[in-house]
């Protein structure tokens, strides 16, 4: 037998530890081919929405080569960690450390070719699925299938330099490292594990720290980086120092700790907990993030959504000032004309607004409009009219996207000029209202029609305008669009010919079409949908293989512990049920705290952004991610459990 054969033979006798990292490997090459695949396609460029798409699947690629680089790595240094024992062995038998270093090449080199034929390969069947899954999702022109040589090049050059780096990099790991050291390296006993007082001080003030930078921002524009920061060197002390704590404080509860089998898994725990704490803070990171992720996709999506539904306009035209009527006519002619021909009956509603300068950030982007021409408006809409106003009073009008938890100012603060040198100050009643929608905003803030005036006046000696605008409401409009819709149709023949008028300077106003607001930004949501899904599948299943290959690499010590239980009594069943426990807490304690961060995190700042819907996004995107890690779960702890079963007495 030469020395590749030795090599295979033991990556084969090692099938079943390598399966899962050869399993996840192959998974991120298939998803890094098959979006090389939609990124190398020759088509990509003669679609509207190519170069955007292009640019999404580049930075995935990335994002999936850079990740897929740390996972084996730590993959690969794991399971040479839990093979100490057989290097010694070869040391002992004559194996020469030249001889080791090159069968841990070949071997990581032979289980790299294998996850990247298997991964190009179902990458390759599953392509033409891909492209037409993609391009359905993104509502995009369907892309034919072709051969991609490029996307196969540049996948198996990507992943090779991959492996034979790590390959090399690995090779440090046993370095130096005696006979007697790999023989005794696993089989060392353990010291108790022990709580450092500053260590889990820090940990609890660094958390309070992230959470005050987020809800109380005393840092100003710093806020989320600080949090970050804060943020996980706190979960790293949380695994580290808190955990063994929270343990030490179960185990004095004697009443539950000796009860039945508590006594045997939480000690074993505290030790577990210890020796886990870097891998549970790397899976709580990334399950953070990815849930972080899906979530502010999720709530960004429902809010475009409700936008839609929430604005009665369906094109809005404001009349730049020193337009000439002649351009204005032709502008309201082309717009009618656009209805017409797709068959969308309307009314038109004209309003005179203010656009404001305010120091409220919530408030950005707000307009000003006149009791009486409120009230009228509320008519014409059939919504309910404004109190009577005083002097010092307004009613802010807000639709219903707007995140009314943002509204806790006492009261609402404008600047009165261009210098912003003054501020008019404003008690205000808040008001949910879809008629806020003017001018595709949100806000609409109404004053007495004396005070407007006098802004009017002011507004006007520093060439601030006043915005007339026309408003189109559909009488028959049901339903979100789609890329077909009459609306949708109309809509972005009104918008490409008022942009191709801008670009030769003949514009004569902004003109806004609802429809084809919500269908631009639905095609760039799916995009980031389509991304995220494959990503997120990474980042959970990468997560899983963590967590599989530390149980893996505990797998002999942990069976000669129950195995001189089981000869003073411990039955199958209660070990079972022990060991079931110990990998419950370890795969679901990630998830737990990743949801708490994704909450704590995302609220503050989905409502920096004016996005009212948090709880749900993170709700589904949390409950995405447990029901695959109880998936990986099961198969972890059946495999766990029927390998430790055959090491009892």
């Amino acid at each position: 037998m030469n020395f590749p054969q030795f090599a295979f033979n033991n990556v084969r006798r090692n099938a079943r530890a390598y399966s899962s990292f050869m399993l996840s490997s192959a998974f991120m090459v298939m998803i890094f081919f098959t979006y090389s695949v939609f990124m190398y396609h020759p088509g990509i460029d003669r679609t509207a929405m190519g170069q955007t798409t292009q640019m999404g699947m580049t930075v995935a690629t990335c994002i999936v080569y850079v990740f897929a680089f740390f996972f084996v790595l730590y993959s690969i240094s794991v399971f040479l960690k839990s093979r100490n024992r057989e290097f010694g062995i070869l040391m002992i038998l004559g194996a020469q450390s030249r001889q080791i270093n090159l069968l841990i090449l070949l071997e990581n080199m032979l289980i790299g070719l294998i996850s990247i034929v298997c991964g190009i390969a179902s990458g390759l069947l599953l392509s033409k699925l891909f492209l037409i899954a993609s391009t359905r999702m993104m509502e995009m022109e369907e892309l034919p299938f072709y051969w991609p040589m490029k996307a196969m090049a540049v996948t198996a050059s990507a992943f090779i330099l991959l492996f034979l780096v790590i390959s090399v990099f690995t090779l440090f790991f046993i370095r130096g490292s005696q006979a007697l050291e790999l023989l005794t390296g696993g089989s060392r006993p353990k010291k108790a594990p022990r709580v450092n007082l500053f260590f889990a001080l820090l940990g609890t003030a660094l958390l309070a720290t992230g959470y005050a930078a987020l809800h109380l921002k005393f840092v100003g524009s710093l806020f989320i980086p600080i949090a970050a920061v804060t943020g996980i060197a706190g979960t790293y002390f949380f695994y580290s120092q808190l955990t063994v704590w929270i343990v030490r404080f179960v185990q004095k509860r004697r009443r539950f700790t000796w009860k039945g089998t508590n006594l045997l898994w939480i000690s074993e725990m505290s030790y577990k907990l210890k020796d886990n704490a870097r891998i549970l803070f790397l899976v709580t990171v990334v399950t953070s993030i990815a849930s972080m992720c899906v979530g502010f996709v999720l709530a960004t999506q429902q809010t475009v959504r409700t936008t839609f539904e929430n604005n009665p306009f369906a094109i809005s035209y404001t009349p730049y000032e020193k337009s000439d009527d002649k351009a204005i006519q032709a502008t309201f002619g082309k717009i009618d004309q656009e209805l017409r021909a797709a068959n969308l009956p309307y009314r038109k509603l004209t309003v005179e607004t203010l656009s404001l300068a305010v120091p409220n950030g919530p408030l950005w982007g707000m307009r000003m409009m006149s009791e009486k021409q409120y009230n009228k408006f509320a008519t014409d809409m059939q919504a309910e009219p404004a109190p009577s106003l005083k002097d010092k009073a307004a009613l802010l009008v807000v639709g219903p996207d707007f995140a009314r938890g943002s509204a806790n100012w006492n009261t609402i603060d404008i600047y009165a000029d261009r210098n912003k040198d003054a501020k008019l100050s404003f008690d205000y009643e808040i008001r949910t209202e879809p008629l806020a929608a003017v001018n595709g905003g949100n806000k609409l803030l109404i004053v007495n029609d004396s005070t407007y005036s006098q802004l009017q006046k002011s507004y006007a000696s520093q060439k601030i305008n006043v915005d007339h605008t026309v408003l189109y409401q559909l009488t028959n409009s049901v339903g979100l669009p789609d890329r077909y819709d009459p609306e949708t149709v109309a809509g972005m023949k009104i918008i490409e010919w008022n942009d191709k008028l801008q670009k030769q300077g003949d514009s004569s106003g902004f003109i806004q079409a609802r429809a084809d607001l919500y269908f631009s930004q639905k095609q760039m949501f799916m995009l980031l949908d389509f991304i995220g899904l494959f990503l997120a599948l990474i980042f959970s299943l990468s997560s899983a293989s963590f967590l599989y290959f530390k149980l893996y690499s505990e797998l002999a010590a942990d069976g000669i512990t129950y195995r001189a239980l089981s000869k003073i009594g411990l039955s199958n069943r209660e070990m079972n049920r022990s060991a079931t426990l110990q990998i419950a807490i370890i795969f679901f304690i990630p998830i737990v705290v990743s949801t708490i961060q994704t909450f704590v995190v995302l609220k503050p700042v989905l409502s920096m952004v004016q996005i009212a819907h948090v709880t749900g996004p993170v709700l589904i995107a949390s409950a995405a991610f447990l029901v695959m890690q109880i998936i990986y779960f099961i198969i972890a702890r059946s495999r766990y459990i029927r390998s430790v079963n055959r090491m009892m007495v």
